[in-house]
């Protein structure tokens, strides 16, 4: 295929794509709960803690017509003196607890974890923090995002010890990208 043939095709690809995030991203502006509109979307980032240094993606989609929102998370765990390379995938759903207002997630990941969230927003609506329930004998999570600007935003994994579910100390920690 010639270049000159190419060239439209994929900048026609990539409209589409555009204008495709742009109508997700303005149906959840138009919904109940537009507070989200920041996170959706494809990101990219690298973080480090507990586990290693890390690289991964995610994306924050609008789902079942804009009534929840999906994020699917892949992280690549290189190789350390003391561990072998790994990967992490998860799966959150962030879910209306009352019609009209996302209030709850439930998170699953492939190391047979799962957590329930409930959500909250800084005052000024640019962090969102899940925390996690409390379970007897069990630590309690936290996950919080917090909006740099239109293309970053800084997130952070904490875990409380069980019996102390308010001290929580970090265990990730990193800064992710919008893709373009």
């Amino acid at each position: 295929m010639k270049m000159s043939v190419l060239k439209p095709a994929l900048i026609g690809i990539g409209l589409c794509i555009s204008g495709a995030l742009q109508a997700q991203q303005s149906t959840v502006k138009s919904a109940p709960w537009e507070k989200y509109a920041f996170l959706i979307g494809d990101w990219v980032g690298e973080g480090n803690g507990q586990p290693g240094q890390g690289t991964g993606y995610f994306s924050i989609r609008p789902d079942l017509d804009a009534r929840i929102l999906v994020r699917k998370n892949h992280t690549e765990y290189p190789a350390t003196p003391k561990k072998a390379a790994f990967t992490h995938d998860d799966l959150m759903i962030i879910y209306a607890d009352r019609p009209g207002e996302l209030s709850k997630a439930i998170y699953m990941d492939n190391e047979d974890h799962t957590i329930h969230y409930t959500i909250t927003f800084s005052d000024d609506q640019k962090t969102i923090v899940f925390t996690s329930t409390a379970t007897e004998g069990g630590p309690a999570f936290r996950l919080s995002y917090t909006q740099l600007d239109a293309a970053t935003l800084t997130l952070k994994f904490e875990i409380a010890p069980p019996g102390n579910p308010v001290v929580f100390n970090p265990y990730l920690e990193g800064k992710v990208h919008r893709k373009k």
